[in-house]
């Protein structure tokens, strides 16, 4: 058995998946290390990928070269572009996915990179060498050194699993709870602390009677997320449904409240404040007579359904009484019920940028570990550890994006900036440039740079620079052709009650209307034979270049000035308590979050903009 590796992986989760496969990719030996090699790539909770703000990382992750835009095309069975009908910054994809087949396609996609070992066993302690981490040590007693340790741990970490009154040590239903790592970072000094999360009942789908329940379609006409060429849109689909809950479905659920380990005290971990529990949202939301309930289907086959909006802690016999009297659930049967699950995560204060940890060099966290929720904010971090960890065996510098070049950018600023005390999720308002960080664009942002480090492959660039071409060779034509007042009248202002023309005008003009869509102008039949040869995404791209040009030059204006401070680097330790002229808060978390830049230290709160300043002065000396 090999005994040194490049890069040790542990956990094979969404941020353990992308980590290895990201270092292996780059030419790194890598160890992927699970506690069951039949749960890789496990969708723990909603068997979904994507959606508002979670979208535009995935499409950002595999723009860059990772692997979950291209495994959720392979495996999904329905697509939806959310928010269209608001504008192109909400974009947002998402997927429904087949739950075993992604498992799956992850696993025979890891298993096709020969730089990628696997081992079966938990993972009990870890290896140091000084103040660098150099390896870690099974439950089995197998040690496995490393020059980078990238740990992925999703709610394993003495995990406890709550269902009413009973609770018991898990990391997952049916799976063991990980205990010693975090006893041996403690004692190194980390701050960890505890979170909550959960997730609903699965039922028998062929239970339920979908008939009195509303049906959700998929798109028309769906896409994909993936940039390459390597997957296909679907060209059939599973429909989800829909129906609510009741005022008799809240008096069930009350009725074991005063078991539910959410208000006996038995759970002390905060849950993600976006994914209320159900047991939660009848209580916050008194006044509401009833909630929305998603029927999402596990698979092609499968009979199991996830029931999306029913997360639940309560006790089995509570959920299942109540869950009966939801529309369409009247004979339903659970093949499993509810629960919650506390875990350790650690402050990711305690991170420098590129996901290392300040006070063990070569050790990086990912995922559920540094306080995040979701699949594609973990997807996004073990991605982001995956490179950093083989750029540093590469002796290369690391690769840190800013917030105004990817969602991951503000993740991960967010995240070792502000730390978080509740399960963090990425939302499209906590992105300051949004409008130029859209899920369409974003092999234009980031392919470039996935090639660079060898993510990336030669054909993703091409690719992007024949899109790019074709886009800009489209802009020109809207800009330099006329629309006649016959045309406008006939084609563009039957449905949109626009002020009609009383001249010509190039088409790139009346693209900048609100109710005008590229999609609009190409029913004029010239512009449709001239442009109608072009990839539609390269159609897309162009009109939203031109609709929403004078927003994003707003915004790439506001880049280019905060650049300048993210280029006003600060030595690493440095005593900012020496700095006598910045208030005394302001350098109590300078000198705990030690930013390496001035751009950084300017996102830290409690640092005002005087104290900015002074580090300008300082520093730009």
């Amino acid at each position: 058995m090999e005994n040194m590796y490049d890069v040790i992986v542990v956990g094979a989760g969404h941020a353990g998946c992308e980590a290895a496969h990201a270092a292996a990719r780059m030419g790194s030996r890598v160890m992927l290390i699970t506690m069951n090699m039949e749960t890789i790539a496990r969708m723990s909770c909603n068997p979904a990928m994507g959606g508002v703000a979670k979208g535009q990382i995935v499409r950002e992750i595999d723009a860059l070269g990772g692997m979950s835009g291209i495994i959720t095309d392979k495996t999904m069975i329905q697509f939806r572009m959310l928010n269209r009908s608001k504008g192109v910054a909400m974009w947002s994809p998402r997927a429904q996915s087949d739950r075993w087949r992604f498992a799956e396609e992850w696993r025979l996609a890891l298993e096709m990179n020969p730089l990628v070992d696997f081992f079966q066993d938990s993972v009990n302690s870890l290896l140091f060498l000084g103040d660098s981490v150099s390896g870690v040590v099974t439950g089995m007693g197998i040690t496995f050194h490393g020059k980078t340790v990238v740990l992925t741990t999703g709610t394993f970490l003495n995990g406890l699993i709550h269902i009413g009154k009973k609770n018991f040590g898990g990391g997952r239903m049916g799976e063991k709870a990980s205990t010693g790592i975090t006893e041996q970072l403690l004692e190194r000094g980390f701050v960890s602390g505890r979170m909550k999360t959960g997730t609903p009942p699965r039922v028998d789908g062929r239970s339920l009677n979908y008939s009195i329940m509303e049906e959700q379609l998929g798109d028309e006409n769906p896409s994909k997320f993936s940039f390459s060429r390597e997957t296909s849109p679907l060209t059939k689909q599973r429909s989800c449904y829909i129906t609510y809950t009741n005022e008799n479905v809240h008096e069930v659920l009350r009725e074991g409240f005063e078991d539910s380990p959410m208000y006996n005290g038995s759970i002390t971990g905060l849950g993600p404040r976006y994914c209320p529990s159900i047991e939660d949202k009848i209580n916050r939301f008194a006044e509401r007579d009833r909630h929305q309930i998603f029927v999402e289907p596990e698979g092609w086959n499968t009979v199991e359904v996830y029931v999306n909006g029913f997360s639940t802690s309560l006790p089995d016999h509570i959920q299942l009484k109540a869950i009966k009297l939801i529309p369409g659930f009247e004979q339903a049967k659970i093949f499993r019920p509810g629960y919650a699950i506390e875990y350790d995560y650690f402050q990711p204060t305690q991170l420098y940028s590129n996901l290392e940890t300040k006070l063990i060099k070569n050790m990086f966290f990912a995922g559920q570990i540094n306080g995040t929720t979701g699949y594609e904010e973990a997807a996004a971090q073990g991605l982001m550890a995956g490179i950093n960890a083989s750029l540093r065996v590469q002796e290369k510098e690391s690769l840190v994006l800013r917030r105004d070049q990817a969602y991951i950018g503000v993740l991960i600023d967010d995240l070792i900036n502000k730390g978080t005390e509740e399960p963090y999720r990425m939302f499209t308002s906590r992105a300051e440039y949004r409008i130029s960080l859209r899920q369409d664009n974003a092999d234009t942002r980031l392919t470039p740079i996935g090639h660079q480090i060898g993510l990336a492959s030669q054909e993703r660039l091409i690719n992007l620079e024949k899109k790019n071409h074709e886009a800009a060779e489209i802009q020109a034509y809207l800009e330099q052709t006329n629309i006649d007042i016959d045309d406008f009248q006939t084609y563009l202002n039957k449905e949109n009650n626009e002020s009609a023309l009383t001249e010509k005008q190039r088409a790139a003009k009346i693209l900048l209307r609100p109710h005008i869509e590229i999609e609009h102008i190409l029913e004029i039949p010239k512009f449709n034979e001239a442009l109608n040869h072009y990839e539609p995404l390269s159609i897309e791209r162009a009109g939203i270049e031109i609709k929403y040009k004078s927003y994003i030059q707003r915004e790439t204006e506001q880049a280019d000035k905060l650049k300048k401070l993210e280029d006003l680097k600060i030595p690493k330790n440095f005593n900012f308590r020496q700095l006598q002229s910045i208030s005394m808060e302001g350098r109590e978390k300078l000198s705990k979050i030690q930013p390496d830049t001035i751009g950084q230290a300017m996102r830290i709160s409690g640092v005002s903009p005087s104290d900015i300043q002074v580090l300008i002065v300082h520093f730009g000396r």
